[in-house]
């Protein structure tokens, strides 16, 4: 079993910024400095974009040196090669608001890998439009939140949950399996902290029933697909995405257990990864360090 980072001592550094000469000395300069010690390092040089990302795990040897005398020692850095950088400890957990309807596959998968350790998240709150899951999250010990909505009240449903994401002071919003679209409103003031998870097939079907339309078209891969969520439906920045091989034996209940464990596969890497700060978008793509 691994040990997972020091507490004040282990910090994550990620980064992009205009590719140049040098870059790579100034943030390695930066950490010895300042008595820096990389753990793990891993950059990405996009050519076509003309832009670079990085992300650095490191230790720091001195006592004395704190998160807010890096964060003042990194701006100068930043300032003058037009940095834009996240920098904070490693050990601290996400913030991790769930949201799910009736379908429990990927919510409880989640919790279970945040009960053993698995994810580095805290779940203040889990938000549903049904109570079915109310006695899952008691059994967690997570206040449970019932926000119905309606073509009515979803304004008021939206503005329920941005007050939860401000007063619980969130990070992260899953939708795992959550059967409501955002309005675009709402995915604009949750960009790049909010995580969906669909099922994707070859070839795809949507609406109702999908998986009783791809069994009826002779489907051979199920799979499923993680992103972040936009005004776009279901086409946000991939994150992650699996597949697994069915044939003609394998009936419609049979291909929805596979797609639920394929869902709730991805959904859980792409959570622990954007957890992290593995995960940095790069325009309709996202760069993942694993």
């Amino acid at each position: 079993m691994s040990l997972g980072p020091t507490t004040g001592r282990e910090f994550v550094l990620t980064l992009s910024c205009p590719d140049r000469s040098g870059l790579v000395h100034a943030v390695t300069g930066f950490l010895v400095e300042h008595s820096g010690n990389i753990q793990e390092s891993q950059q990405f040089d996009d050519r076509l974009r003309d832009r670079f990302f990085m992300r650095v795990h490191f230790d720091v040897s001195d006592p004395g040196t704190s998160l807010e005398d890096l964060k003042s020692g990194f701006a100068q850095v930043a300032e003058a090669y037009r940095i834009s950088w996240q920098l904070y400890e490693a050990s601290t957990p996400t913030r991790t608001l769930i949201m799910v309807s009736k379908f429990g596959h990927c919510l409880n998968d989640l919790l279970f890998r945040w009960r053993t350790g698995a994810l580095n998240i805290e779940v203040p709150a889990i938000v549903s439009n049904h109570r079915d899951f109310e006695p899952l999250a008691e059994s967690y010990g997570i206040p449970f939140h019932h926000v119905p909505v309606t073509r009515e009240t979803k304004p008021e449903a939206e503005a329920r949950l941005l007050e939860l994401v401000d007063e619980l002071g969130i990070d992260l919003v899953v939708l795992a399996r959550y059967m409501q679209i955002l309005s675009n409103d709402l995915c604009k003031q949750l960009e790049g902290r909010a995580i969906n998870i669909h099922h994707s097939f070859l070839p795809s079907f949507k609406g109702a029933r999908p998986y009783v339309q791809a069994y009826e078209r002779g489907v051979k891969l199920v799979g499923a697909t993680a992103h972040y969520v936009t005004p776009d439906l279901d086409e946000g920045p991939i994150i992650e995405q699996d597949v697994i091989r069915v044939n003609h034996s394998q009936g419609p209940d049979s291909m929805v257990a596979l797609g639920r464990d394929v869902e709730a596969q991805v959904l859980a890497r792409a959570v622990e990864w954007h957890s992290q700060s593995r995960v940095m978008v790069n325009g309709n793509r996202t760069v993942v360090f694993r």
